[in-house]
C-alpha cells in the first residue's frame, strides 16, 4: 500500500472510532434522562475520555470530554433544574472537566514523546546508513546479502559490523562484534569500520592488514575510552576471497567460525590458530595465522556473529545454526538471508536479546580460471 494511502487512511479510521466515545455519551444521557430519580447514570459519562486517548489526540479527547460534561449539565437541566445546583451534581461536572483536562495533558506528553521516538529512529536509521550500510549485491564475481538485526528496537544499530572492500585480486570483507551493546557502541564499530576501508586495499597480506586493524583499534578504543590497552576489544573473522581461485584466506579474531553450506551440509571453518580479538594485540603479540579452505561456485558462505547462535527460545535454548540451516536448497544469497531471518526471529518469538549480523556470499557464476582447491580440504599458511 502506498504511504500517502496509509496516512490519510488512519486518520479516517480514528475519526470513525470516535463514534464509540460519543455513542457511549449519547446511551448514558438518554438512559439517565428517562431513569427513575433515584437512579442517576452520570458517573458513567467519564468512561467516554477515558477511552478516547487510546483512539485519537488531544484534539479529540478535549471535545470527548467536553461532550461529556455538556451532556452532564443538560441531564441535571432536563431532570430537575434545583438539581444542577446541588453540590453532588456541580462535583460531577467538576470531576468530568478535571479528568478531561488530565487526559489531555497526558495526550499533548504522549504526542511529544512519539515525535521525540520517531526523531530516534531516523537518526538511527541515519547513522546505520552512513556506518553501516547494506553490502553490495555484486562485489567482482560474488554475489552478496547482508542483514542486521538490533536487539535495541530504537536504535536500529549496536555494536555488530561488518564491510567489504574489492582489490586487485579479490574481494576483502570483515564480521565483527563489539565488546557491548546498543548506541554505545557504534563508535567502536565505527573505528574499526573506518580502519578497515582505510586499508584494505592497500595491506599485501591478509596477516598484515589484521596486524594493522590489531593496533589501529588498540590506540583508538584506548583513546575513546580514557582506559589502558585490553579494556575493551572487538571480536573479528576478516577474509579474502580470490577472484581466481577457489579458496577462501581467514584469520579469526576471537570470533564464531564460518560455515560454508555446500549441497545443503553445512561445515564449520575452525581456524587452526585463532588469535586474540582485536584491541588485545598489544598485550600478546600475535603472530597472525592464515587459514584456507576451498570454496567453489555452488557454496554458500555465512559469516555471522554470536548475537545469532545465542539466541534463545522460550526454554532458553540456543539457536543451532549449523542444525536448522542443515538441507536448506542452494538458493541466492539475499534468498537464504530472508529464509534465515524469518526462521531466527520465530525460534526467538520475535525479539533479540544481543544485535545479530549475517554475511551470505555466493560466487554468481562459475570461475574462469584456477579451480584448486575446490574439494574444501583445508589448508593452511
Amino acid at each position: 500500500m502506498p504511504q500517502h494511502a496509509q496516512k490519510v487512511r488512519k486518520p479516517l479510521r480514528g475519526r470513525a472510532m470516535l463514534a464509540i466515545p460519543v455513542g457511549w455519551i449519547a446511551a448514558v444521557f438518554v438512559i439517565d434522562i428517562l431513569a427513575p430519580p433515584g437512579i442517576h447514570l452520570g458517573p458513567l459519562l467519564v468512561a467516554a475520555p477515558a477511552i478516547t486517548p487510546s483512539i485519537g489526540g488531544p484534539r479529540a479527547v478535549g471535545l470527548v470530554a467536553a461532550l461529556a460534561v455538556v451532556a452532564q449539565t443538560v441531564v441535571g437541566i432536563v431532570r430537575d433544574p434545583d438539581e444542577l445546583l446541588s453540590a453532588n451534581h456541580q462535583a460531577q461536572i467538576l470531576a468530568l472537566a478535571l479528568v478531561g483536562a488530565s487526559l489531555v495533558v497526558f495526550c499533548v506528553l504522549r504526542e511529544r514523546r512519539e515525535k521525540e521516538l520517531a526523531q530516534v529512529r531516523y537518526v538511527s536509521e541515519a547513522v546505520q546508513r552512513v556506518v553501516l550500510p547494506p553490502l553490495p549485491r555484486r562485489l567482482g564475481p560474488l554475489r552478496t546479502a547482508s542483514l542486521y538485526l538490533a536487539a535495541e528496537a530504537e536504535a536500529q544499530i549496536g555494536g555488530d559490523l561488518y564491510a567489504a572492500a574489492r582489490t586487485d585480486s579479490g574481494t576483502r570483507l570483515i564480521i565483527g562484534d563489539v565488546r557491548g551493546k546498543g548506541v554505545s557502541a557504534v563508535s567502536d564499530a565505527a573505528l574499526l569500520l573506518g580502519a578497515f576501508h582505510a586499508a584494505a586495499r592497500h595491506r599485501a597480506s591478509l596477516d598484515e592488514l589484521v596486524a594493522y586493524l590489531d593496533q589501529s583499534v588498540s590506540w583508538g578504543l584506548a583513546e575513546a575510552s580514557g582506559a589502558g590497552h585490553g579494556e575493551s576489544f572487538i571480536t573479528a573473522t576478516v577474509l579474502d576471497i580470490p577472484d581466481r581461485h577457489a579458496r577462501i584466506d581467514m584469520v579469526s579474531c576471537g570470533h564464531p567460525p564460518p560455515i560454508v553450506l555446500r549441497d545443503g551440509r553445512p561445515t564449520t571453518l575452525d581456524a587452526a590458530r585463532p588469535a586474540p580479538p582485536l584491541g588485545l594485540g598489544a598485550l600478546s603479540q600475535p603472530r597472525y595465522h592464515i587459514d584456507s579452505y576451498g570454496f567453489a561456485p555452488g557454496d554458500l558462505l555465512l559469516l555471522y556473529t554470536d548475537g545469532v547462535t545465542e539466541a534463545r527460545d522460550g526454554s532458553r535454548t540456543f539457536y543451532p545454526l549449523a542444525e536448522r540451516i542443515t538441507g536448506w536448497p542452494h538458493s541466492a544469497p539475499d534468498t537464504f538471508i530472508d529464509r534465515f531471518r524469518d526462521d531466527l526471529l520465530n525460534h526467538v518469538g520475535g525479539h533479540l536479546d544481543d544485535d545479530a549480523a549475517m554475511i551470505a556470499i555466493g560466487y554468481a557464476g562459475t570461475l574462469r580460471s584456477d579451480r584448486a582447491g575446490v574439494s574444501g580440504d583445508h589448508t593452511a599458511r
